[in-house]
């Protein structure tokens, strides 16, 4: 008798405010316990990733880590912030990097053909013989970016800020540069044949000895630029604003001219342009 009657006082009980708080409130920690956010360092999501359980982490927190070799082909980082990340020929083909912070990352001879880099920062970044070619990079920001010897085969680069960026001697045909910021960038040597580079912002640039064949620079804004030794055979050249800049000893041959302001520039015979 005593067992029928302690069931109905203990339902009784349970119907009372504080005892549906406590179910709510436990309800609502294990719901947020399930859904922590990725950018939060403890989450699953990032655990995960680390451990390399998984490939994917978008949005997370990954600043300083170490992923040097890891294969990351496919991967979905979209918005992930690597500030200070070390990928050094870590394998990111195909990859999701869109957005991402990547200011002061090691990327050295990364292999990130046909990623996506949509918007992605990489101020100071070390991108030395790294492989972007057919990567899509449209308005990524590379400041102060270290591209040597990089490869960014008809790379989609439309918008690009390369201020002060090193790209000496990198592989660059056929990538679209167009209305790209390449004030004070480092081209020397570089590899550029085909490449559009109409609209372009490149006063103070260097781009001596560097391979322009058959390249688009109409509008191009190259104001004490130097192209000694350039060779810009069949490259269109109209209306482009060369003030003041250096030609000497560039190859021509075949180029359109019409409309290119020289003023006090070197010239290819070696006299001042009027």
């Amino acid at each position: 008798m005593r067992f029928r009657t302690i069931i109905p006082r203990f339902q009784r009980f349970c119907c009372q405010p504080l005892c549906c708080a406590v179910v709510v409130l436990s309800s609502s920690l294990t719901a947020m316990a399930d859904g922590v956010p990725s950018n939060v360092r403890g989450s699953p999501e990032r655990q995960a990733f680390l451990e390399g359980r998984s490939k994917d982490c978008p949005g997370c927190d990954l600043r300083g880590v170490r992923l040097k070799r890891r294969d990351l082909s496919g991967a979905d980082l979209t918005g992930a912030d690597l500030t200070d990340a070390v990928l050094h020929a870590a394998r990111l083909t195909n990859a999701k990097l869109g957005h991402t912070k990547l200011e002061d990352a090691n990327l050295n001879k990364a292999d990130m053909k046909r990623a996506d880099l949509t918007g992605a920062d990489f101020t100071d970044a070390l991108l030395y013989a790294a492989d972007l070619s057919g990567a899509r990079l449209d308005g990524a920001v590379m400041t102060r970016a270290h591209l040597q010897h990089s490869r960014l085969t008809r790379a989609r680069m439309p918008g690009v800020d390369l201020y002060q960026a090193d790209a000496l001697s990198a592989e660059l045909a056929g990538c679209d540069l167009a209305h790209a910021k390449l004030k004070q960038a480092n081209f020397g040597g570089a590899n550029l044949s085909q490449c559009d580079l109409s609209g372009v912002l490149a006063d103070g640039a260097n781009f001596a000895r560097a391979r322009i064949k058959g390249g688009n620079l109409m509008r191009i804004s190259a104001i004490r630029a130097d192209f000694y030794g350039a060779n810009l055979t069949g490259a269109d050249l109209t209306d482009g604003d060369f003030r003041s800049s250096r030609l000497e000893r560039a190859d021509l041959d075949g180029a359109i001219t019409s409309g290119m302001k020289t003023q006090g520039a070197l010239l290819v015979d070696g006299t001042t342009g009027q």
